[in-house]
């Protein structure tokens, strides 16, 4: 029960209530089995022409090393992510909220991306380095971890002149908006919602807790430019100078 307290208050994840936990039993297989019933389905290890038998390969199997360069069609990827917004959009109230759920289901893909890099780097290399300033971090997202999710590096990061807290990252032409057409009413949206998120999650997993979000600043060479805005906490900007020194 504590645990299910502890989860219930963080921000990113959520679990069933009391109340719903008790009317899980009635979906047990138990319950159900005299109401329902399937034919006997064959095996999977099915017998292939020839006589030869073989096994359906297992995604787990794969060596994550020889899938790094593996590309994911565009137009699959667009679909999907198009079905994404539609089905969240019904769900919400406004704006801020959509952008807020964007946020979170990209919070939870720059979590296994992270872990996917850090498994590659400790493999790959008999000395994996942690970055412990900023810096450095920012580089190897605006590189690496755009390069892994999207195909391509960000196209460059700024510094705030006015508060030195805040960095960003931008996209001249980001691939997850690239075919989605926002209405009128709802010009302020920005489905790069969902990027704000991984790169929110990849800073909390290196231990430079920020707040991100996505902001359209479109011009006339590239009317769909998004910037990634990174405001760091007081912690983060505390250890930098301490660094200094």
């Amino acid at each position: 029960m504590a645990y299910a307290q502890a989860q219930s208050q963080h921000p990113r994840f959520s679990v069933l209530s009391t109340a719903s936990l008790g009317s899980i039993e009635h979906l047990s297989p138990a319950a159900s089995a005299t109401r329902f019933s399937l034919p006997s389905a064959p095996s999977i290890n099915t017998a292939l022409a020839g006589g030869k038998t073989g096994t359906r390969p297992n995604i787990y199997d794969r060596n994550l090393n020889k899938t790094r360069t593996t590309e994911v069609s565009a137009s699959a990827f667009a679909f999907l992510f198009s079905e994404v917004v539609q089905y969240t959009q019904k769900r919400v109230s406004g704006i801020a909220d959509l952008e807020r759920r964007l946020n979170t289901l990209g919070y939870r893909v720059g979590t296994r991306v992270l872990e996917l890099m850090v498994w590659r780097a400790e493999g790959t290399s008999k000395a994996p380095k942690r970055e412990i300033r900023f810096l450095p971090a920012l580089m190897s997202i605006h590189t690496q971890v755009w390069k892994s999710v999207f195909g391509k590096p960000a196209d460059a990061i700024e510094k705030s002149v006015e508060n030195s807290d805040e960095y960003m990252i931008i996209d001249n032409d980001p691939p997850i908006t690239r075919h989605i057409s926002v209405p009128r009413d709802m010009s302020q949206l920005s489905c790069s919602s969902f990027s704000a998120g991984i790169v929110e999650a990849v800073l909390d997993g290196l231990g430079f807790p920020a707040r991100v979000t996505a902001h359209n600043t479109p011009n006339d060479q590239y009317p769909n430019r998004t910037t990634i805005l990174i405001k760091l906490e007081q912690s983060v900007m505390d250890r930098e100078e301490a660094l200094k020194t």
